[in-house]
């Protein structure tokens, strides 16, 4: 995920979040563990099967085979098959990091909320439903991911104007957006890796799937104009003249052109995928020509474009090598025979368990990883590896083993001290961790029950393809 610079007279730079440590050290650390494991733990296969161009291994059929530990020299190798193996999905991480920074040097999305921001004839209520509705898309089709930094101020300067509390302003943008994202509907380096790597068909269970981000993002709607009625009666309102009225970020027909295109072509991607099939490549090969097409709708001239998408590129290099570092592990496990042995243990333990109960698990699974690796694609990278075939064996579908870790993700991002992005949104908001875990309580608390109610669902429809 990328924090992608906007113009300088559009908004104002965070300060700097605390170094975190980086996901890279945890994941060779478990790289090394596995390739030690390959030693370790006795060498077994399942036997496969193909239904409809997908593999499923054969519950009951796993069977001892030669040891083939990994060597040192072996990790190393590991690490350059995970990234080549995880290319296409790598690439469209990228491609979408390139899309972004030139939509946002454009200024169009910024100028849009600022202008928003500045009505003074929008009741709280409605304030907080228009920006809720936007951050929530954002989130959900991973427009805005890490740069909803950039995005604080906005609901800070909002907040200010209407009397309320830095933490409503942090919230209006910050949690909706989160509340988009953690479902990800339509996120390509959310959902469609994870169901990349689980081979289901891209953006496939997207009514569920809606469904849940809907009632995610009611929930914070519902909790923000509480609160804001709740601080009303309460007297602790404030109003403060804080005008800023800079001509410079008046929209213009030329940015609602812009957004308007970036709409239409979200739908007629959306179209190719149901009708179709489309799948990652032709989704990376979508976003290099919006590029251009926003470029020059913005006026930017050839080379501006080039050098603008490939810094948005670079931005999200990091996120898009931890696929491959994650991939890592998993080419160590298959290569040293372990991973059907692991699955197959799992798979025992957890057989007297109903598979609801063993959705919600590894849900749970997933959300307390998350506090360890809070890269969201790494995670999904590590896991559906091991989390596919146990759901396979479990009774599970693909496409509910998906959720399980999509959601265990997400219900962590806004409550972990580890993100990078939440503590460098808290710095500019001026707001302390245990503030802000005060506040959010009720509404992880109501996701968390969602989280669970959708998993539930999920398993007694057989929520599919399959």
């Amino acid at each position: 995920m990328s924090q992608v610079n906007v113009e300088k007279n559009t908004l104002r730079q965070p300060p700097a979040a605390k170094t975190e440590q980086s996901p890279y050290l945890l994941l060779f650390i478990i790289l090394v563990l596995a390739a030690v494991a390959t030693w370790i733990i006795p060498a077994g296969k399942f036997d496969h099967e193909t239904r409809n161009g997908i593999t499923f291994a054969i519950k009951g059929s796993l069977h001892e085979v030669a040891r083939s530990g990994v060597y040192p020299g072996e990790i190393f190798m590991a690490i350059v098959q995970g990234v080549i193996k995880a290319a296409p999905i790598i690439f469209l991480i990228l491609f979408t990091g390139g899309l972004l920074a030139v939509i946002e040097s454009t200024g169009a999305i910024a100028t849009a909320l600022n202008s928003l921001s500045r009505s003074t004839k929008i009741s709280d209520t409605r304030i907080i439903i228009i920006f809720g509705v936007i951050f929530a898309i954002l989130g959900t089709t991973g427009v805005v991911q890490n740069s909803v930094v950039a995005f604080v101020p906005i609901g800070l300067l909002v907040a200010r104007s209407l009397g309320l509390s830095p933490m409503i302003g942090m919230a209006l943008v910050y949690l909706t957006c989160a509340a988009g994202f953690n479902v990800a509907v339509l996120g390509p380096a959310t959902t469609g890796l994870t169901q990349h790597l689980a081979q289901l068909p891209l953006f496939s269970g997207m009514l569920l799937r809606g469904i849940t981000c809907l009632l995610f993002v009611i929930t914070v709607m519902t909790y923000l104009i509480i609160s804001v009625k709740r601080a009303r009666n309460n007297g602790e309102v404030r109003i403060e003249q804080t005008a800023q009225n800079d001509e410079s970020l008046t929209i213009t027909g030329r940015h609602k052109l812009i957004l308007i295109t970036c709409a239409a072509t979200l739908i007629v991607f959306m179209i190719g995928t149901v009708q179709l099939h489309w799948a990652t490549n032709e989704m990376s090969a979508m976003f290099i020509i919006l590029s251009i097409m926003v470029g020059m709708m913005g006026r930017m001239s050839g080379s501006a474009i080039a050098n603008t998408f490939l810094t948005g590129c670079s931005q999200l290099v990091k996120g898009g090598f931890i696929v491959g570092m994650a991939g890592a592990i998993s080419v160590v496990l298959q290569q040293g025979n372990i991973l059907d042995p692991i699955v197959g243990f799992l798979s025992d333990l957890l057989a007297p368990v109903h598979p609801a109960i063993a959705a919600v698990g590894m849900f749970i699974s997933a959300a307390l990883m998350h506090f360890g690796i809070s890269s969201g694609s790494g995670e999904s990278a590590l896991l559906i590896p091991i989390f596919s075939p146990l759901g396979d064996n479990l009774g599970l579908t693909r496409q509910v083993t998906v959720q399980t870790v999509l959601l265990g993700e997400g219900i962590v991002n806004s409550i972990s001290p580890t993100s990078g992005v939440l503590m460098a949104a808290l710095a500019t908001a001026n707001i302390s961790f245990s503030k802000w875990i005060k506040f959010v309580a009720p509404v992880v608390a109501i996701w968390f029950a969602i989280c669970v109610v959708t998993l539930l669902i999920g398993v007694a429809i057989n929520w599919g393809p399959f």
